[in-house]
């Protein structure tokens, strides 16, 4: 089957910082990129007080009526505090202590009423975030049970247009076994794996795309059967070809070696470097010309109402 005839297979998404306050920079990325996303993402943190530690129907609305489907990374701390944050220890999260703010957040899923993704406390196999079995006072086997209780409360509100998100970063020396952190088949929709090519940002050193996520990706079909998505991922410029990474991963990798992947979110910030696509000219023209083919899917997703949301 040729491109042109080629049904959508491939969930196509993109984090960009700031556009919460204005879609404007979602659809600047989609002039660079030269096609509408199918997913945008975002991260919205408890410890906020603001409102924007709220369910934000307004903000749902937005990305649905653009025709994509919300992504919420949902974290549990406040970020300007780090990984040491007693309060939102993982048996705290058991105990109840967050009970009548998660409540509160299910309740206005199941008002809002159309389906969205919901990643929760993401990355949990590293030691960077405070709902890391390895820090903050917290025990091997609480990131299962607080994630169950999280997901009970929801089913307790009926909020069941809710797709539940696991997502891991991709393994690395040291990180913990994925096999020990999984909730279990009936609490997660869709697995993912978030995963970079540092370049040599860091003290790393250069990785193809399959270098990233081979590993990782095989372990997942070992431990789910659920869709999989790559939640987190972009490349640096240093120390190689960031446009020649963006051809082999999203041309040649993503359809041929890992047909499994249903998902992939581009993360658009300049963060620990410029992982954007605009870092170069060369870089965005290459990912405008991978993501061209039709097995990425666009924005028509403004009446979607199946959940958990399905693959393609």
């Amino acid at each position: 089957m040729n491109d042109a005839a080629q049904s959508p297979t491939i969930y196509y998404g993109v984090h960009v910082p700031g556009w919460l306050q204005d879609l404007s920079s979602v659809t600047a990325f989609e002039t660079h990129a030269q096609k509408p996303v199918s997913i945008v993402m975002w991260y919205q943190g408890w410890g906020l007080t603001d409102g924007s530690q709220n369910f934000e129907p307004g903000w749902m609305d937005t990305i649905r009526n653009h025709g994509s489907i919300p992504l919420v990374t949902w974290e549990p701390w406040l970020y300007s505090l780090g990984i040491n944050q007693p309060v939102y220890s993982l048996q705290n999260i058991i105990d109840g202590a967050h009970d009548d703010y998660i409540t509160q957040w299910a309740q206005a899923s199941k008002a809002w009423g159309y389906p969205y993704f919901l990643r929760f406390a993401h990355e949990m196999n590293g030691n960077w975030n405070p709902w890391s079995e390895r820090v903050n006072s917290n025990k091997p086997g609480q990131y299962v049970l607080a994630w169950r209780h999280v997901h009970d409360l929801f089913a307790a509100q009926g909020a069941t247009n809710v797709s539940w998100v696991w997502s891991p970063n991709v393994a690395y020396s040291g990180s913990a076994p994925l096999k020990d952190l999984y909730p279990g088949h009936a609490y997660v929709d869709w697995v993912a794996m978030d995963g970079y090519n540092w370049g040599t940002v860091s003290q790393h050193q250069w990785q193809t795309f399959a270098q990233v996520f081979h590993q990782t990706y095989t372990e997942l079909l070992a431990i789910s059967s659920k869709p999989l998505m790559i939640a987190e991922t972009a490349s640096a410029e240093q120390a190689g070809d960031k446009a020649g990474w963006i051809t082999d991963g999203f041309s040649n990798q993503l359809p041929r070696a890992f047909p499994k992947i249903k998902a992939v979110i581009w993360f658009n910030e300049n963060k620990e470097t410029d992982w954007r696509i605009e870092s170069s000219p060369a870089a965005q023209s290459a990912f405008a010309s991978a993501i061209s083919s039709n097995i990425y899917a666009s924005n028509q997703y403004a009446t979607l109402n199946t959940s958990p949301i399905p693959p393609l």
